[in-house]
């Protein structure tokens, strides 16, 4: 079991960051939390400290500039970060013709952007310690787009590329690039307000997956070489090219 001296997760005070947290914990030195409640982060930290790991967060937007680049200072001023999770994601559910602009722009920001710029932050230093992991969490909806999610899909299949490139760029520094497509997860993600119009229970209970089970198949896919992951068996055997993972 690999031994993580420096962590970093964002969107880590729910859902599947939170998930990455707890899965993490018992294998790193320090972890580096990021999200945009405070009290559920404090919660956190207070949770998985101990005696011999140091647990630190980071409540900021990262749709903002001023949160990216507070991150990015983190990351400067901590040191060499091992393994980088960029979980952080927005979901706004509807046509992109009848919704709100600056919404469908926060999750380019949030999941472009803030992904951009933290792997950035990080890459000097995996460099220089001779190796590393990113995860940048992507989406099972990155391989197929559907009306509904223009703009979240897109962004999503932007990861896609981005993270197989990456790896090709960085696999002679010792770096290992994952992206993760979870498909339907139990998370508050399709309660928030922003799929309103998300009908849940149209959907069929062999897709869905609990956090866990995703951080489970993402951290075991670590030890492989396949870039893009598609976690549970049913997601696989609906998307066929991904079905050797």
């Amino acid at each position: 079991m690999a031994e993580w001296r420096t962590v970093l997760i964002t969107g880590a005070s729910a859902g599947i960051g939170a998930a990455y947290a707890r899965a993490l914990a018992p294998r790193s030195r320090r972890l580096m939390l990021v999200g945009r409640r405070s009290e559920r982060l404090a919660s956190m930290a207070g949770e998985l400290a101990g005696d011999d790991r140091e647990v630190d967060w980071l409540a900021v937007d990262l749709a903002t500039p001023l949160g990216v680049t507070r991150v990015v200072e983190w990351v400067r001023q901590s040191g060499p970060v091992e393994l980088l999770i960029n979980n952080a994601g927005l979901g706004v559910y509807g046509h992109f013709g009848d919704g709100e602009l600056e919404a469908q722009l926060d999750m380019v920001r949030v999941h472009v952007d803030a992904t951009l710029a933290l792997t950035r932050a990080v890459l000097p230093g995996m460099r220089e310690q001779g190796g590393g992991a990113i995860v940048n969490v992507s989406s099972i909806v990155a391989l197929s787009p559907y009306a509904g999610s223009a703009v979240y899909g897109g962004s999503k299949a932007f990861l896609n590329n981005f993270s197989e490139a990456l790896q090709q760029e960085e696999a002679d520094h010792g770096i290992r690039v994952q992206c993760l497509c979870p498909g339907y997860t139990r998370t508050d993600f399709h309660q928030r307000d922003a799929f309103r119009g998300f009908d849940a229970d149209q959907v069929p209970e062999k897709w869905w997956m609990t956090p866990e089970d995703v951080v489970a198949e993402s951290l075991a896919a670590l030890a492989g070489d396949e870039v893009v992951v598609v976690p549970g068996a049913a997601n696989r055997a609906r998307w066929g090219p991904h079905d050797s993972q």
